[in-house]
């Protein structure tokens, strides 16, 4: 057996049935063997490269299985507004972006939530005007279901009290009918089509700037959600050969005629870069009250959120995508969404039965499930659809969740639920709408609260928090499973790709507030070091 590169003398939490072991041997990009480090330098030939691990910690992988990378790669280059905490600091960097910007550029940023402002109300375009002129605005909201514009915006754009709401979209106006500024779902496209694209080109050195803070992250993978822009520049990444991160691309509702014409299936591709499944929006979002709801919110007796795409609607889009060999993967945040999508679901399941097609080879996908319904808890697994969760978002919404659901929350962010019955459950951050730090989404999951402490010792619903290992399963074998990988990713053992990690600590004996500040050490890939201070990293 000819290896390549050996790692020894540390500690390697394989996430297998011999869980620790101290070495492990690589070639052509996958783990050969594991074992003691007698065992694997035994294996070792004279341009064998010897890894001293000098007592780390290593880890498998992680991957994020919910994120936008397109999206995430340009709000990097744009005005940074996530976490801000006034309507004034939001206003003050956006006129500093706006001195440096020509007349005839955009104006653009992402991460602005009104609910961190002492006021609480939404941003208008009068916020904007006298900072930003003449010159167009566009800002996404951190939920990235909400927009907010100035009115160069709204001129260029020719949106006026005449225009109508797109379907699954609402343009908010002023008592006299008059746009104010804040554009709500689909509403976002109006603005947003208009806003000049980079080049593939461009838009893959983006990513490159991007994918560098992912690995140095401890990410080796992950699973988006944006648009074929986004693939096109991922390819242009792979020419140049510079994808260094494992990617699973989502198809969105509107090119999916163009993906059955041309006969795409669930996992075409290769372990750099495949095909996933369809990708459809139920409802909005908890933070602009647009999540779909069977009762109202609190203290708003008539909002129950918004239909994004109807279950009438969804149906037949499931229904031919599964029968073209694609799973879905559904964006559902109410109780009313999840109802919806597991209705869809449960329908869907009955054809496939009919055809002879298992649950595992239509691997659907319920994305964020953020409340479910008491009536809804165990239709996950009775359909075996997997819960695709971000567990930031319980520490990060807690408030706002609050403040809206009340007492639903006991069921919301709830993958406890979910991996006592049995769910495949895989965890991601929903970037750029949250960091895409994993161990961030770690410590939420095992600690139900933030980095400050907040909301005390215990936690947001402490009986919901889970385990370390099963939270890192949500980032490895739960995200490989949903990918179709789980026979070679998610895992430190012989057959599988070589992706790991290394950390200053031992995470699962760690307490939960040690968890955010873990240092990732290094960083590899497919046998190959990409970030950090091993050799060749």
């Amino acid at each position: 057996m000819l290896v390549e590169r050996v790692l020894f003398n540390g500690s390697i939490y394989t996430g297998a049935h011999t869980p620790r072991v101290s070495a492990l041997a690589i070639s052509g990009g996958r783990i050969v063997a594991t074992g003691s480090d007698e065992a694997m330098l035994a294996l070792a030939g004279a341009l064998t490269q010897r890894d001293n691990l000098n007592g780390r910690y290593v880890l498998p992988g992680l991957t994020d299985a919910h994120l936008h990378f397109e999206w995430l790669s340009r709000a990097l280059q744009a005005v940074d507004l996530y976490e801000v905490p006034s309507r004034a600091e939001a206003v003050r960097r956006i006129a500093a972006r706006a001195d440096q910007t020509p007349p005839e550029g955009w104006i653009t940023g992402r991460g602005w939530a009104q609910d961190l402002w002492a006021d609480g109300a939404f941003p208008t375009a009068a916020d904007l005007d006298g900072v930003t002129g003449a010159k167009p605005a566009y800002f996404s909201a951190k939920s990235g279901h909400a927009a907010w514009v100035n009115s160069a915006a709204l001129r260029r754009c020719g949106i006026t009290a005449g225009t109508p709401d797109p379907e699954g979209g609402h343009i908010v106006r002023d008592a006299a009918g008059q746009p104010t500024g804040l554009l709500l779902e689909t509403a976002m496209t109006l603005v947003a089509q208009h806003i000049p694209a980079p080049t593939p080109e461009h838009l893959a050195d983006m990513m490159a700037q991007a994918q560098s803070l992912m690995l140095a992250a401890g990410l080796t993978g992950f699973h988006d959600y944006d648009d074929p822009s986004c693939l096109k520049a991922l390819q242009v990444l792979r020419e140049r050969g510079q994808l260094k991160l494992r990617v699973v691309k989502q198809i969105n509702q509107r090119w999916l005629e163009h993906a059955l014409e041309t006969g795409i299936r669930w996992c075409f591709g290769d372990d750099w870069l495949r095909f996933g499944g369809l990708k459809l929006f139920a409802d909005g979002a908890l933070g602009p009250r647009t999540a779909l709801m069977v009762e109202p919110y609190e203290g708003e007796p008539d909002n129950y959120g918004m239909v994004v795409v109807s279950k009438e609607e969804m149906l037949p889009l499931v229904s031919r995508a599964s029968a073209a060999g694609l799973p879905s993967t559904i964006h559902a945040i109410g109780d009313k969404a999840v109802r919806h999508v597991l209705d869809v679901y449960a329908t869907v399941r009955q054809e496939e039965a009919a055809r002879g097609i298992a649950p595992a080879q239509r691997r659907h996908r319920l994305e964020h499930v953020q409340l479910i319904h008491p009536d809804d808890t165990r239709r996950l697994a009775e359909l075996q659809v997997i819960a695709s969760m971000q567990p930031i978002h319980a520490t990060s919404d807690m408030e706002r969740a609050t403040k809206y659901w009340g007492e639903r929350c006991r069921l919301g962010y709830n993958a406890r639920l979910q991996i006592d019955q049995g769910v495949t459950v895989a965890f991601g951050s929903d970037a750029p709408v949250e960091p895409f730090e994993p161990l961030l989404g770690i410590h939420a999951a095992v600690a139900r609260r933030r980095r400050d402490g907040a909301p005390g010792v215990e936690g947001w619903y402490p009986e919901l928090r889970l385990t370390m290992t099963e939270a890192l399963a949500g980032f490895t074998t739960g995200a490989a499973y949903a990918a179709g990988m789980e026979d070679r990713l998610g895992q430190l053992r012989p057959g599988y790709l070589a992706d790991l990690i290394v950390v200053d600590r031992d995470l699962l004996q760690v307490l939960p507030d040690a968890i955010p500040g873990t240092q990732i050490l290094a960083t590899m890939t497919g046998g190959e070091w990409r970030y950090g201070d091993m050799p060749g990293a």
